[in-house]
């Protein structure tokens, strides 16, 4: 590997020590005082700051100290994102070379990953927005540190909406092998007290998924932003660990600079109760239907109410069978017995579920909030007024029904590109429009169930 084929590190002894023993040593400190313990199942997306190890180093090791040992050896890939600095830059940065260098080593670049990219206008190779960019080098050495052998895709965030971030994200969204690492700090320069409520606020938001971020909230708004979308449309639940400023650490309060560390992690339906009542029912209907074994059934109060729901059935993560409803027509107890026989046997698109495939089957229910229209005038007001990764959408057109939950999102992030695929499963081409369209949204509460 020649020297023009790595990225060497631009902030080394700056940022954090220029010398691999005293770098270890540090990183072991701050990771050896996180208060946060790792957990068997490791956060998909992280959220940590990136300024210098002695002012945000700490707030950093209570994100890194979540992957445990079980995450040090899965973890193979870390598709990382932060803003750029010092490079104007439209769009999402890639570099060209094979690998990035800190005194901890040299990380491989996952040229595979970049190269199915290659197709996306927002994503440009530009080597020199990550020549002196620290954003996302301060995170390499506790990535180093924590993980065993992985490779990296990383990606300095310019001018570009959350939504083409969010794309970019689905794209390499991965599996268990895949670890996303935002990388942003928050408030800049504003006086301790002021920055305490300014990040509190823009804290509460990240916590509810609101991507309406600025840059005087967070300097990675936008690749955060994107992310927060990601995590909706996979239906991931955000934790603070931890939540302060440099006046906090080794700075004066006169002007600071504020860090969070977040947590994206999946959540566990069976810690709903509502959740753990209706997946033993779509199982154990159709259980019962192929003469398996059925388990227990939590009541739930809910269940005798009206309701309506979709179950969503897959194997090996490809869609087995999806029918539902979304107005209440009887009691939730029966709705999501009837749709889960009839996911099984009855989806028109497969061949019934055979006996064989039943316990490889994933099963997950959708609960459907009420539905409103959406008053638009055009076809921009309506992507305008669609929520990426929330709102599940249903049109209707002289006699043409076509509806598609918000897990829709996690394969089509634009709206341009979910609306066009509505229509064409409604059967109307994909630059339709006509005053007489109708569009609905509605919410859910997913409950999965591997």
């Amino acid at each position: 590997m020649t020297d023009h084929s790595v990225r060497p590190a631009a902030v080394a002894g700056l940022f954090y020590p220029g010398d691999a023993a005293t770098l270890r040593a540090q990183i072991a400190g701050l990771l050896g005082a996180a208060g946060t313990p790792a957990r068997d199942a490791a956060p998909k997306i992280l959220l940590a700051p990136h300024a210098g190890y002695v002012y945000s180093g700490a707030v950093a090791a209570e994100a890194y100290a979540t992957l445990g040992a079980a995450a040090r050896e899965r973890i193979r890939r870390v598709v990382l994102l932060g803003p750029s600095h010092r490079v104007a830059l439209r769009g999402l940065a890639a570099p060209t070379v094979e690998a990035f260098e800190t005194p901890l080593g040299r990380i491989a670049i996952d040229r595979a990953a970049l190269d199915s990219l290659a197709d996306l206008p927002q994503v440009v190779a530009r080597d020199d927005a990550h020549a002196s960019e620290h954003a996302l080098e301060v995170q390499l050495p506790f990535l180093q540190t924590v993980l065993a052998d992985f490779r990296l895709v990383p990606l300095v965030v310019g001018h570009a909406t959350p939504e083409a971030v969010a794309e970019v994200i689905a794209r390499l969204w991965g599996g268990e092998e895949t670890l996303i690492v935002i990388s942003s700090d928050l408030s800049h320069y504003l006086p301790y007290a002021r920055a305490q409520a300014a990040d509190r606020a823009t804290i509460d938001a990240v916590l509810r998924l609101d991507p309406a971020l600025d840059h005087e909230q967070a300097c990675g708004a936008t690749p955060l932003a994107g992310a927060l979308l990601a995590a909706r449309a996979h239906g991931l639940a955000p934790r603070l660990l931890a939540l302060c400023n440099s006046g906090d650490t080794a700075g004066d309060r006169a002007r600071v600079v504020g860090y969070a560390a977040v947590a994206f992690e999946r959540n566990d339906p069976l810690a709903d109760p509502l959740g753990e009542a209706l997946l033993a029912r779509a199982r154990n209907a159709i259980a019962d239907a192929l003469g398996q074994p059925t388990g227990p059934e939590p009541g739930h109060a809910a269940l005798a109410e009206p309701g309506a729901t979709f179950v969503t059935l897959r194997r090996d993560g490809e869609l087995r069978g999806c029918v539902g409803t979304l107005a209440p027509q009887r009691a939730l107890e029966h709705d999501v017995r009837l749709h889960a026989l009839a996911a099984a046997f009855h989806d028109h698109r497969f061949t019934p579920l055979a006996a064989w495939e039943f316990q490889t089957l994933a099963i997950e229910v959708s609960l459907i909030g009420p539905s409103e229209p959406i008053a638009a005038a055009s076809e921009d007001e309506a992507l305008n007024a669609i929520e990426p990764g929330v709102d599940g959408v249903t049109l209707e057109y002289r006699g043409r029904h076509a509806t598609f939950l918000p897990q829709v999102w996690e394969q089509l992030p634009a709206p341009a590109d979910f609306l066009a695929a509505l229509k064409r499963k409604a059967g109307l081409p994909e630059d339709f429009w006509a005053e007489a369209l109708r569009l609905s949204r509605y919410r859910v509460r997913k409950f999965g169930q591997a």
